[in-house]
């Protein structure tokens, strides 16, 4: 091949163009004359050197090397079948041959080299991307993590709290008393309109009672009106210091809250002293939240079967249903002039209606589906709430909500206690009113015990009928001794008198006070004496474990002997009182759509 078709020039070999370049360790073409630029980052090599851009595929003879003047460089050539040896690149001073540092040509000739710097700008590439998509991410995961903080941040800022002095947290094993207070606090836009002047009392009152199983639920309404006592309190100002607030006696039970500086920890003694129902947490609204709350859920439907007209909270609705946000949600939990008697208790029932109606619409409607009313109604709730520090955080109130949350709006019960006149008001000027203690007592227990309601009137139809089947000795064959051990004046003869003119109990014997006092009643029996005992247990509504059996026999005319305890609250009246709610005691069930009337 014509040495000028490979760049070559008269008779040279083409091959004899090939040099070695000891700056970059690789073979370069090299013509007669030509001056190759030096790298740019270092210095100018000698003349006669270069780096090829293309290595031959093979070399078919030694290279030659024009002189340079340079005489530590000299040129050798190989014979024979031995090896051919190149040029062997000068020593730059201080340090190694640029060839031994960098290297030799690779084999594959140009491929390999044009190969090799392609190489370089692909892993180039593929870092950039790499740092690309992994700033990407974090980028996305910083924002991502600065949203949340941002939302937990202000739900967690929304929530008011109250220190009550009280330290007594809900438990997932356990029952859960939670305290709701409705205050008459008018601060906003409209709320001077409403009728009467503001206390800032607790004008609601609902202590909800959910059971140790989570399988049912009973809300016990207390009327504003009830004349009761309200305890000594310790409040807590923003300042940190303690105030005791003195007890007051024979005063309605709204002034538990406002009145003498009390707050909401004063409210939760009050209920505990009235029911003997130990609470857990308390939440507080006012005017606001129930606009807002119900605004939030898209509106709360309620019915009403009558035209209800009320100028002193605004309320006109027509009969049929309806679906109430904002102002007009709050005319219907305030209106009282407009239904029934006029009274509070009719405005309970109303209120009643309303948080079943919506406590629906929250667990049945899509509200919770969707991210964004979901974040609307958390935002909304958590600035309408106050609370105790015990629940003043995110992760309680939704540890505790979605504890509580579990059981079905069908076995939620409203209640409202059950209370009567005032007898101390003459009827054309009642206002208020005192507690039934007769019919209180049962709810009371259901409470206290943590008995569902429904079961336990099963329970008690199978205990009467158990009873009715047990052998039972005459009412005159009882022989008892009554011994007063609790702290009602004259129990023990007004018992007997009862026995004996009511029952038949002719052999029932007056003992007088008992040697020491007894929270609880007794009934000693032995086991000869078994149906006698049936028989005064049924009479005087004993529970079992006032029935106490000893060892032995009866001698012939020994008595029985009945201590009557603190728990006795008088004769005729049971000891154990039945854990149901009374007939005629005004109840819904939450997943009840009843109409107001």
């Amino acid at each position: 091949m014509d040495g000028q078709g490979r760049g070559g020039a008269g008779d040279i070999d083409p091959a004899d163009q090939w040099v070695f370049n000891p700056d970059t360790g690789s073979y370069e073409l090299r013509l007669p004359g030509a001056r190759q630029p030096a790298p740019a980052d270092r210095p100018p090599a000698d003349r006669g050197t270069g780096t090829p851009r293309n290595a031959p595929p093979r070399q078919r003879r030694a290279p030659s090397v024009e002189s340079t003047g340079d005489r530590s460089a000299p040129t050798t050539s190989g014979t024979g079948s031995g090896p051919a040896t190149g040029p062997r690149p000068a020593r730059r001073p201080g340090g190694d041959t640029p060839a031994e540092r960098v290297g030799t040509a690779p084999p594959g000739g140009r491929r390999a080299a044009r190969g090799r710097r392609k190489a370089k700008p692909r892993r180039s590439r593929t870092r950039k991307v790499l740092l690309w998509v992994g700033g990407s991410t974090a980028f996305v995961v910083v924002v991502a993590a600065g949203l949340a903080w941002y939302a937990w941040d202000r739900l967690n800022g929304n929530i008011d709290k109250v220190d009550t002095g009280i330290d007594n947290p809900f438990s997932h094993d356990e029952a859960v008393n939670l305290l709701i207070i409705g205050t008459d606090t008018r601060t906003g836009d409209g709320n001077d309109s409403y009728g009467g002047e503001a206390s800032e009392g607790n004008d609601t009152t609902i202590l909800i009672h959910f059971s140790k199983n989570r399988e049912h639920a009973t809300a016990l309404s207390i009327p504003r009106d009830l004349v009761t006592d309200i305890p000594e309190c310790q409040v807590t100002h923003e300042d940190g210091s303690k105030e005791t607030i003195a007890a007051t006696y024979g005063q309605r039970f709204n002034t538990s809250m406002g009145a003498f500086g009390r707050d909401p920890g004063c409210v939760w003694r009050s209920v505990e002293q009235l029911t003997g129902v130990s609470i857990n947490h308390f939440m507080m609204a006012d005017f606001d939240a129930v606009k807002d709350l119900s605004t939030a859920v898209g509106g709360v439907p309620v019915c009403v079967s009558e035209h209800i007209v009320d100028e002193k909270s605004g309320l006109d609705l027509t009969p049929g249903d309806h679906i109430l946000q904002g102002e007009d949600a709050l005319s219907f939990v305030r209106t009282r002039y407009g239904v029934g008697n006029s009274s509070d208790l009719d405005r309970i029932r109303l209120q009643q209606q309303f948080l079943a109606s919506m406590a629906r619409q929250v667990t049945d409607s899509d509200v919770l589906s969707s991210l964004t009313d979901f974040w609307d109604l958390a935002d909304t709730a958590t600035k309408a709430l106050t609370v105790d520090t015990g629940i003043g955080n995110i992760e309680r109130l939704y540890d505790l909500a979605s504890d509580i949350g579990r059981i079905p709006m069908s076995d939620v019960n409203f209640v409202t206690l059950p209370v009567r006149d005032n007898p101390d008001e003459a009827p054309d000027e009642r206002a208020t009113v005192v507690l039934d203690e007769e019919r209180a007592a049962p709810i009371f227990r259901m409470l206290q015990e943590d008995i569902d309601p429904d079961r336990a009137a099963e329970e008690e139809a199978a205990a009467e009928a158990a009873a009715e089947e047990a052998n039972r000795a005459a009412p005159e064959d009882v022989r008892v001794d009554v011994y007063n051990g609790g702290g009602v004046i004259g129990a023990a003869q007004d018992t007997l008198t009862w026995l004996q003119n009511e029952h038949g109990m002719r052999l029932a014997t007056n003992k007088s006070n008992a040697p020491e006092p007894q929270e609880t009643t007794t009934l000693e029996y032995r086991a000869d004496q078994a149906d006698q005992a049936a028989t005064l247990a049924a009479v005087m509504g004993l529970p079992d474990s006032a029935l106490q059996e000893l060892p032995g026999e009866s001698g012939e005319r020994e008595a029985m002997v009945l201590v009557l305890g603190d728990d006795f609250r008088g004769a005729g009246e049971p000891i154990e009182v039945p854990a149901e709610i009374p007939e005629g005691v005004d109840s819904i069930q939450a997943d009840e759509d009843v109409c107001a009337s």
